[in-house]
């Protein structure tokens, strides 16, 4: 039987009603990509301290009040409208609510709230759902609000937004219309706003905001409706607890006597009550969705060509999916639920409650960083560079995103690739490496065609061919999404739409497996590896020229500067090698696998001689430069990528490969074969590494390098992740303490300093989509058909080594140096 509104919605509330522990500065409310993405600032404080922000800073007018008609008081939710209302009018007082609080996971924000000397209590809650099994749905560019009402008193609800959704320009000439759906009888009828600029700039930013598009806020049809004045319009609702069904037609600019668009709704809770003690409860759905067609341009392997959204080939008009995403929100809340219900549970056994908290607070920001785009049996993921440079498919943004899309769904993480290697197979790039982006600034994907883009070469080269590996590998081993597949039983099935029903999805817009495909993850991970073969091998062959004494150049973590001889790039183009190498075998190249894992081979026993201390208790910053440490985070790559895989006893499983009567050539004299270690990197450079951490540990987590107090939280957890369990604990303690006390006023910023107020280190990154690095824990439990993490339980047999830190750095730095130009 089909659950009512109420009762789905208010499951969903009420199991994460407790479920927060960590006090973040910023949390998200309606979050779906980089140009819908509204954040609670401040977010320790009240609510209606201060205005709803865009991921910059910028505020963005977004009001919610409520209104009890029986003590003609009006109460600010969000957004600060009391500061248009007339304290000394005697038609209305002005009061606060009592604020209980936020409670956030994967996809929900909840605020709630109880009107003082009442039974009222009223929770606002934003979902924007992440459906792993549903890529339809989340490629829908839209976000629900459900009010919630409990109490035994009428009360309205009002919200309103401006202009400044549609654009970062104060000045912009902006027009809107109300729109009232005509639909069938099984839908729901809806009103819906919708603004947008006079004068659209298509491709076009201001302060990050598009230029382009139309945002369209959708309510139930019984809903109040109004639009004018700002003042004049919260001002009517808090006399009357009502609108008015006006609409000012005077089009103008976003702040020429600011044009606000509001809708109300009252519940009659007092109605049919037989007892004082009984509450009823009801609750009303709004919809905010941002439309833009075309989303980006991209320079595709046919030219440049204006993207058009996912979304398009399913629906005909902006409006039917409008009212699709409406009619979906039981589905919505299902999928949602079940994401965020899994998520919990893993996270929380693979860290602590901390982590669970750090993850759900990651996941809406990675994908709020996204556009998809392409067709059913061919989607694409772009990816916006937010905060640092805008740069559009940045190859060193989107690996230490990755571990999010491996957990979440690994075939989004083929979606991000598939820009990058259809353009690069095209013959536009010119250079013999892989590039560092698709173009400047996002949403122009213009490409490089003079090969200048940022000078990232060992890094960009390693980050390919790892991704590309640990997608094969889970697409092999058929990592399907650990979610829910099916749609609610009443979900309605999508209509035929523009396009042609895709295999890639069923009727009621869940995606398909592998099976229901008629094909196997093996074939298609074979297949996937075998059409960009050639850039795989032209970026190898870059790395066993370039990457064992990398030169003066870049790593991702540019805003450090350019570095000769950096031990821990190195160490990425070394598993990028090794990376080749499965590759190769993975598509039946036998003799490239035997050749690039033999100089992989090589060159790590290389790279332990260059690249740590004298003492071997750390690794060294860069070859030459002694007395310096860092954050070995390339390392997790070699346990993803199934490369320190536990070693097996020699005569486990009988025979094996080989026949009792033929004996291989690794064969010691003695009549039996020599077990073959499935560890590339030793473990005792993870021992190494994991004893160090613990020695460096400042307040608010692990530092990125010797050089500095900052860190980058990405690589905090790709570290934590291949540390012992001790190790890892005394990180996310350290950086769940971050958390709680920064001074950091964006949102989750991955770059922050490690003592002091735990704020910007000068630098300010934020929103950014990287934090999907701290997915690195379930990613790992997740690889290698679930055995990744048993070749680190060795971590764990011993207490990590005290140091004394300073005395070790300053011996390594006193020695004589040798020449390291001879290597």
């Amino acid at each position: 039987m089909k659950l009512c509104l109420w009762s789905a919605v208010t499951a969903l509330a009420a199991t994460f009603a407790d479920a927060s522990v960590l006090n973040p500065p910023v949390l998200p409310l309606i979050v779906r990509n980089p140009y819908l993405s509204i954040w609670l600032p401040q977010a320790r404080d009240a609510p209606w301290k201060n205005w709803p922000m865009f991921w910059r800073g910028e505020t963005v007018g977004f009001a919610v009040m409520a209104s009890v008609p029986h003590s003609r008081t009006v109460y600010p939710l969000l957004g600060r409208p009391q500061d248009f209302l007339d304290r000394h009018n005697p038609n209305y007082n002005i009061s606060l609510p009592h604020y209980d609080g936020a409670t956030f996971d994967a996809s929900t924000t909840n605020l709630t709230y109880t009107i003082r000397d009442s039974d009222i209590k009223i929770t606002l809650s934003f979902l924007s759902p992440i459906t792993p099994t549903s890529t339809l749905r989340q490629a829908l560019p839209a976000s629900y609000l459900t009010c919630f009402v409990e109490g035994s008193t009428d009360v309205s609800l009002y919200i309103d937004v401006n202009g400044e959704w549609v654009s970062g320009r104060r000045e912009s000439k902006i027009q809107w219309e109300l729109e009232e759906s005509r639909t069938h009888q099984s839908e729901a009828r809806l009103k819906t706003w919708r603004i947008a600029r006079a004068q659209e700039q298509l491709f076009t930013e201001m302060l990050d905001r598009a230029e382009w598009g139309t945002l369209r806020v959708s309510a139930p049809a019984d809903v109040k409706y109004q639009s004018g004045e700002s003042r004049r319009t919260r001002q009517m609702f808090a006399e009357f607890s009502s609108l008015k069904n006006e609409i000012d037609d005077s089009y103008r600019g976003i702040f020429e006597d600011e044009p606000i668009f509001a809708f109300s709704k009252t519940f009659k809770l007092s109605k049919n009550l037989t007892s004082s003690s009984h509450l009823h409860h009801d609750s009303v759905v709004f919809t905010f969705a941002l439309t833009q067609d075309p989303v980006v341009q991209f320079a595709s392997a046919r030219g440049l060509t204006l993207m058009r959204p996912l979304w398009a080939s399913h629906f005909f008009t902006a409006e039917e999916m409008i009212q699709y995403h409406y009619n979906d929100y039981d589905t919505a809340v299902h999928l949602a639920r079940n994401y965020s219900d899994q998520l919990a549970r893993d996270a929380y056994a693979s860290g602590s409650r901390d982590y669970q908290d750090i993850a759900a607070l990651s996941a809406r920001q990675v994908l709020g960083a996204t556009q998809f785009s392409g067709t059913p049996d061919s989607p694409i993921l772009f990816l916006k560079e937010i905060s640092s440079n805008g740069n559009f498919q940045t190859v060193d943004v989107i690996f230490p995103a990755f571990p999010f899309f491996l957990y979440t769904n690994p075939q989004w993480l083929a979606y991000l690739l598939e820009p990058l290697l259809e353009h690069q197979l095209s013959g536009q790039y010119p250079n013999d490496y892989s590039m560092h982006d698709l173009g400047a600034h996002f949403p122009n994907a213009t490409g490089h065609s003079d090969g200048n883009d940022e000078y990232m070469p060992v890094e960009e080269c390693g980050n390919m061919l790892i991704m590309g590996l640990a997608l094969a590998n889970a697409l092999r081993d058929d990592t399907q999404p650990a979610f829910t597949p099916r749609a609610l039983p009443w979900t309605k099935p999508l209509g035929l739409g523009p396009g042609k029903s895709p295999l890639s999805l069923d009727a009621h817009g869940m995606d398909s497996t592998h099976e229901d495909m008629g094909t196997t993850g093996e074939k298609a991970a074979a297949k996937w590896l075998r059409r960009s073969y050639k850039l795989w091998i032209k970026w190898t062959g870059y790395l066993v020229r370039e990457s064992l004494i990398p030169a003066n150049q870049l790593c991702t973590d540019d805003f450090a500067g350019w570095l000769a001889n950096q031990t821990n790039l190195a160490l990425k183009g070394i598993v990028g090698i090794k990376a080749m190498s499965s590759i190769a075998e993975m598509v039946g190249e036998e003799s490239d696998a035997k050749y690039y894992g033999d100089i992989a081979d090589e060159y790590i026993d290389k790279w332990q001689e260059f690249g740590l201390s004298r003492d071997k208790t750390h690794a060294k910053l860069a070859y030459n430069w002694y007395g310096s440490w860092t954050t070995l985070y390339n390392i997790y790559a070699d346990a993803l990528l199934c490369f320190h895989l536990p070693d097996e006893d020699s005569t486990a499983g009988g025979k094996g490969l080989w026949d009792l009567d033929q004996i291989p050539l690794s064969d010691t004299g003695t009549g039996k074969s020599k077990p073959k270690s499935k560890k590339f990197i030793p473990d005792h450079i993870y021992q190494m590494q994991s004893d160090w951490y613990h020695n460096v540990l400042q307040r608010y987590g692990l530092p990125l390098d010797s050089r500095h107090l900052y860190t980058k939280s990405d690589w905090e957890f790709f570290a934590a992740a291949v540390a012992s369990k001790k190790v890892r604990t005394q990180i996310l303690q350290n950086v769940a303490g971050w958390v709680n006390e920064t001074a950091t006023d964006r949102p989750f910023t991955d770059l922050y300093d490690t003592e002091g107020d735990g704020g910007f280190p000068g630098i300010n990154f934020m929103a950014r989509p990287v934090v999907g690095g701290h997915f690195a824990f379930l990613a790992l439990e997740r690889a290698c058909q679930g055995k990744a993490t048993e070749g680190l339980m060795f971590l764990d047999s011993t207490a990590p080594a005290e140091i004394d830190v300073r005395q070790v750095l300053a011996t390594d730095a006193a020695e004589n140096q040798p020449q390291v130009g001879e290597l």
